[in-house]
C-alpha cells in the first residue's frame, strides 16, 4: 500500500468516523450493550488512526522542511543537527506509516468476538496438572490487567493443586484478537516439586481458544439438541448438590456434546453447556470452511489446531519461546503473573507484517 492509498483510504473513512460519533451521542444505543460495545470498539480504533494519520502527516512535512534546510544551511553545524532530526523524522515516519498499513489490513472476522478458553493438563501427570493450573491463572490475571470480564464455566481441580480441566470466557476489547494466537500445546520444563534428584521434567497442557457464536449463527434446531440431567458429584464422589442439576447437551447431527455441573440451579447449567456447544461447532464450521482453501491455509503461520505444539516455558533457563514465530522472551516469572502481552505483541507484529507483505505481493 503506497502512502498515496493509505490517505485516500483514511479519507474515505471520515464518513464512517462522522456516523460512528452521531450513533455514540444517542442515548438509545446503550440500550443494546453488544452493539454499543461494537461501536465503541470501532470508534477507538478510527480515532487512533486519525491521529497517527495526523502525525505521519506532519513527520513528512518536517522533513521536507530539513531536506530543504539542510540544502541551503552553510552553517555545518547548524547542518549536522539538521541531519540528525531528520534521521529521527524518517524512523518516525516510516513507523507511523507500518502502523497504519496494519490498522488498514482487513481484519479477522473473529476478531471482535468473545471467547472461550479450554485448558486441560496433557502428558505429564501430575505436573501437567500443576502448570495448567499455573497457566489459567496467569491467563486470568492477564484479563484483569486488560479490564476483560472473567467467568467460570467450568472447573475440575486435581489432588496436588492443579487443575483436571478449566473452561472460562472473556469479554472485552480486542479478546480475540489477543488471545486467537494462544490455542495449541503448551509445553513446560522445569524441576518438579516432587523430584527429589533435581531432574527436569517436560510436560504439556493444551489451550483451544474458542470465539462465541450466537446460536442463529449456526442455524440450529431444537430437535438436533438433545438435553440430559443428572446429578453433580465433585471430587471423589462428595455430593455437590443433592437435586439433578447437572445437564449435558448433545448436538445429534455431530455427536458432540457438552456438559455443565458449575452451578447448582439447572437452567444455569444448561445457559453454560449451549454456550460451549455453540463455540465448538463454529470452531468446527470455520475449520471446515478454512479447509476448503487448502493453499491459503498451508501458508499460514499457525493454524491454532489445539494438537499443534506452539510454544516452551522453559524455566531453568527463565526463557519462553514461540516455536511458530521464533519468538524467545527471557522474562518467564513476569508472564505466569499476567505479563502475556510481552510474548503476544511481538506474534501480533510479525503476524502483521507477514500479512502486509502478502498484500503488497498480491
Amino acid at each position: 500500500m503506497v502512502p498515496e492509498d493509505i490517505a485516500s483510504h483514511l479519507e474515505s473513512l471520515q464518513v464512517r468516523f462522522a456516523e460512528l460519533e452521531k450513533l455514540l451521542a444517542d442515548p438509545a444505543l446503550y440500550g443494546n450493550p453488544e452493539q454499543s460495545r461494537k461501536v465503541s470498539s470501532e470508534h477507538r480504533k478510527l480515532e487512533k488512526m486519525f491521529r497517527d494519520f495526523a502525525a505521519w502527516k506532519k513527520a513528512l512535512a518536517d522533513i521536507d522542511t530539513n531536506k530543504e534546510m539542510i540544502a541551503s544551511e552553510e552553517d555545518t553545524e547548524m547542518r549536522a543537527l539538521a541531519e540528525e532530526d531528520l534521521e529521527l523524522q524518517q524512523k518516525q515516519a516510516v513507523e507511523l506509516e507500518n502502523a497504519l498499513q496494519i490498522a488498514l489490513l482487513p481484519p479477522d472476522p473473529n476478531d471482535e468476538r468473545n471467547i472461550i478458553v479450554e485448558i486441560k493438563p496433557a502428558a505429564g501427570g501430575d505436573e501437567a496438572a500443576l502448570f495448567a493450573g499455573e497457566l489459567s491463572r496467569a491467563y486470568l490475571k492477564y484479563a484483569e490487567s486488560r479490564e476483560w470480564r472473567v467467568e467460570i464455566l467450568d472447573q475440575s481441580n486435581s489432588d496436588l493443586g492443579g487443575i483436571k480441566n478449566i473452561t472460562f470466557s472473556l469479554t472485552g476489547t480486542e479478546v480475540y484478537s489477543r488471545m486467537k494466537f494462544e490455542s495449541g500445546v503448551h509445553r513446560v520444563q522445569r524441576v518438579p516439586e516432587t523430584e527429589a534428584g533435581g531432574r527436569i521434567h517436560t510436560s504439556t497442557v493444551t489451550v483451544s481458544v474458542m470465539p462465541e457464536a450466537a446460536e442463529v449463527e449456526l442455524d440450529i434446531r431444537q430437535e438436533d439438541l438433545r438435553f440430559d440431567v443428572f446429578r453433580s458429584s465433585g471430587p471423589g464422589g462428595q455430593c455437590v448438590n443433592t437435586t439433578d442439576s447437572a445437564v449435558r447437551v448433545t448436538h445429534i447431527p455431530t455427536g458432540l456434546s457438552v456438559a455443565s455441573q458449575q452451578e447448582k440451579s439447572q437452567h444455569r447449567n444448561k445457559e453454560i453447556a449451549l454456550r460451549i456447544l455453540y463455540a465448538r461447532l463454529l470452531e468446527i464450521k470455520q475449520q471446515e470452511e478454512q479447509a476448503k482453501f487448502a493453499a491459503d491455509k498451508r501458508s499460514l503461520v499457525g493454524s491454532g489446531d489445539r494438537s499443534e505444539r506452539i510454544r516452551t516455558y522453559n524455566f531453568p533457563q527463565n526463557r519462553i519461546t514461540d516455536h511458530r514465530f521464533a519468538v524467545n522472551i527471557h522474562g518467564l516469572p513476569a508472564v505466569m503473573e499476567g505479563d502475556f502481552d510481552q510474548v503476544i505483541d511481538p506474534i501480533l507484529l510479525m503476524e502483521c507484517e507477514r500479512r502486509l507483505e502478502q498484500l503488497k505481493q498480491a
